[in-house]
């Protein structure tokens, strides 16, 4: 259930917030709605904002056939996926001490293209779960046009690592009577009201997981 610290995953800056273990790194995946993938086409590096979703110990990618990224993860090349919660502001009594409160991870791998289409219908299931649980049984299916116009990819999570920072200021000793407010600002994601399509059909509601939404923390499974 842990990642072996290699060169690659090693966490340099301030070793002790580094974390290897899945029961760490998976909840921060699951959590988050959007992920970062780096890959390098031609020497030019890129970063992609794209949904994810997990599937045991792989991560799933969706996109158009003609994406430069899901082209790039299909060939099997290598990729760095990167998340990040960001959990409240700190403030120190100096500039040079002030941070933010974090749940980071960083996940290596190599992809291959979902050819098979109960494959493809199963991982695009996964993907619409991890939005909202309960959205792919209330919504129409795809069709064979738009499986066809969608490429998916698997990862393999080969090595992975999480990073977190928690807790009050960490000031210089000389500074803690300085009359000067610190603390910490918590930021949280909030979700409002659902706002109706204008041309909804009459009498249809929100379902519970619209109502009801959240992002709550899941285990490591």
């Amino acid at each position: 259930m842990t990642f072996p610290k290699t060169v690659l995953n090693k966490v340099n800056r301030i070793p002790d917030r580094g974390r290897y273990d899945k029961e760490t790194i998976y909840p921060i995946i699951d959590e988050a709605l959007i992920c970062h993938v780096g890959f390098t086409e031609n020497d030019q590096p890129f970063v992609i904002p794209t949904l994810h979703a997990r599937d045991g110990d792989t991560l799933i990618l969706h996109g158009a056939k003609a994406s430069r990224m899901i082209k790039h993860v299909s060939d099997g090349n290598p990729v760095c996926i990167a998340i990040t919660h960001v959990d409240g502001i700190v403030f120190a009594r100096s500039v040079f001490h002030h941070s933010i409160n974090y749940r980071s991870a960083v996940i290596f791998g190599h992809g291959k293209l979902i050819k098979k289409a109960d494959e493809k219908m199963r991982a695009l299931e996964v993907l619409t779960e991890h939005i909202a649980k309960g959205r792919w049984y209330d919504a129409r299916l795809p069709n064979q046009k738009e499986l066809a116009a969608t490429s998916v990819a698997r990862i393999e999570i080969e090595s992975a690592a999480a990073k977190i920072r928690s807790g009050v200021p960490k000031d210089d000793k000389e500074d803690y009577d300085l009359p000067i407010w610190a603390g910490v600002l918590p930021i949280a994601p909030q979700y409002h009201s659902s706002l109706n399509d204008p041309v909804l059909a009459p009498n249809l509601m929100p379902p519970d997981y619209v109502v009801n939404y959240t992002r709550q923390k899941k285990t490591a499974t």
